[in-house]
């Protein structure tokens, strides 16, 4: 079974509001392994790259600035379908959109402070992953519970 990893970025609103165990408890809970985490405050390079396909967008200004206002928690999470399992528990990008149970949909209030960000593909994953951690920041490592998670009969 091939394994996938994500970018999953708390936005500051989920650390300001003290959701960041909760939220990390959600992603948690699927199964998915955390192999890395870290508290950031983005630069506003880091974010004109990462939002860079938005640049020159109305609301890319807003983006930037809300992304560098205060401290994020970048996560690299690893699981089969770890993309898809993550956008699912995050719910649709506009919280009023997003059905209970989701993150987005239990927490969310507005679609400018949506809480999370995760990739959308594996190519966004690949670059994402790459802009907010580098190889010695990611940890490869078993956990005596995995085979009670990922299935080797496929």
């Amino acid at each position: 079974m091939e394994l996938e990893r994500t970018l999953v970025l708390v936005k500051p609103d989920g650390v300001q509001r003290g959701l960041v165990g909760t939220i990390i408890g959600r992603f948690e809970g699927t199964g998915m392994k955390i192999v890395g985490m870290k508290l950031m405050h983005v630069s506003e390079d880091l974010a004109s790259r990462h939002y860079a396909e938005h640049e020159g967008k109305p609301f890319y200004d807003g983006l930037v600035n809300y992304i560098t206002s205060a401290p994020i928690v970048a996560l690299c999470l690893e699981g089969p379908d770890a993309i898809a399992i993550t956008r699912k528990l995050m719910g649709a990008t506009r919280p009023n959109e997003a059905p209970p149970g989701t993150i987005r949909g239990d927490f969310g209030i507005e679609v400018s402070r949506n809480l999370v960000h995760g990739s959308a593909n594996k190519q966004d994953a690949a670059r994402e992953v790459g802009l907010f951690f580098n190889d010695a920041e990611l940890i490869d490592y078993a956990r005596s519970n995995d085979v009670w998670i990922v299935s080797d009969e496929g």
